[in-house]
């Protein structure tokens, strides 16, 4: 992808985010306020990669939000940890900053129990993206239950490789050759791989975004070196986190036409959020495992 190309995507989310809470001062005891929740629709960045009518994937986009906190009835301060997931189907995503304002404004809110604020917080951010949205809201008592783990698989970051480029390159995504080397192999493969060297950037700030990337794939062998070149060409790329996870999806999948494919990114939280975009060509339920860097 050209540098043209990107500088178009920045000024269009840029557009789109003028009205935002991105980069402006706010007040953060302003009281609870739904309206700050900012919508940001998904149609702009799936033109760009050529999807119209029906998705080549099914997913979501699970947000884990860990500067949760309200008023018990006694006015008491509670802390939680919110688990949202937001349909890939949803026809906006929200963005990040505004729902850390939001979540925010509950603070000095009194609620019965966690149950109350979860149905809250599913009310209206489900309004925002217009989907429903899941909601799990876990005290800290609970906490212990999901571990640190690390990625199953094969890391591809030892591989010697030479970069080139650092925005998408999907022609570095190639097959690897049968036994007659002009010949692509037939042989179906199964593969897990992993990277964590996956770095994007916001398309308002530029400020890098880092995360671990994971593939999973059914189908003919792709040159794994390729793989993790094609990865590290997103380092200058600009845009937002489920755009980035959609755009590596649509390039495999266009490059390599595998039987079965899964992408998912779980990325450095920011502003007390991570943003975990998955995707995939199967009826499979994403996990949420938290990794070491997060």
């Amino acid at each position: 992808m050209s540098d043209k190309t990107d500088m178009s995507d920045k000024s269009d989310a840029k557009s789109v985010l003028e009205h935002s809470s991105l980069g402006q001062s706010v007040d953060y005891d302003a009281g609870y306020d739904p309206d700050l929740l900012f919508a940001i629709p998904r149609a702009p960045g799936r033109q760009q990669l050529g999807l119209s009518g029906e998705l080549p994937f099914d997913g979501c986009d699970i947000w884990n939000a860990y500067e949760l906190s309200w008023l018990h009835p006694s006015g008491k301060p509670a802390v939680a940890w919110a688990e949202l997931r937001v349909p890939a189907l949803s026809p906006n995503i929200v963005e990040s900053k505004s729902l850390k304002l939001y979540l925010n404004s509950l603070n000095q809110m009194r609620f019965d129990s966690a149950e109350a604020v979860a149905a809250a917080i599913r009310r209206d951010v489900s309004a925002c993206v217009v989907a429903d949205v899941e909601v799990h809201v876990r005290l800290p008592a609970l906490w212990s239950a999901f571990p640190i783990e690390e990625p199953a698989g094969d890391c591809l970051d030892e591989l010697d490789i030479t970069v080139a480029a650092y925005t998408p390159c999907p022609e570095l995504l190639q097959l690897v050759s049968g036994p007659v080397s002009d010949q692509v192999s037939d042989q179906l493969v199964t593969r897990r791989w992993f990277s964590r060297l996956l770095r994007s950037r916001c398309p308002v700030t530029g400020q890098p975004d880092w995360g671990t990337i994971c593939i999973d794939y059914r189908g003919r062998e792709i040159d794994p070196a390729g793989l993790l070149a094609y990865i590290v060409s997103f380092r200058q790329h600009q845009d937002f986190h489920e755009h980035c996870v959609e755009r590596v999806f649509c390039d495999i999948h266009q490059q390599c036409a595998p039987d079965a494919l899964t992408v998912s990114a779980r990325y450095l939280r920011r502003g007390g959020i991570d943003i975990n975009p998955w995707r995939s060509t199967e009826p499979v339920l994403a996990s949420n495992p938290r990794l070491f860097q997060q």
